[in-house]
């Protein structure tokens, strides 16, 4: 089944609207709450390796390097 390319456009431009509608704090919660989501699909092994990527980002931007 093929999707409607008109139904895609309007859905598209609806994402965007209600983007530009909601507060800094609505967008931090939904963002949270996806991020909450996906992370349950991972194993504890995935998710430590992803939190070490951060952490060692982190400590590259204090250092001055990228």
């Amino acid at each position: 089944m093929r999707k409607n390319p008109n139904a895609v456009r309007l859905g598209r431009l609806g994402g965007k609207k209600r983007a530009q509608r909601l507060t800094a704090e609505e967008r931090r919660r939904i963002a949270s709450k996806a991020g909450r989501t996906r992370s349950r699909k991972l194993s504890a092994a995935e998710r430590r390796r992803i939190a070490m990527l951060g952490v060692a980002a982190r400590r590259r931007k204090r250092e001055g390097r990228k």
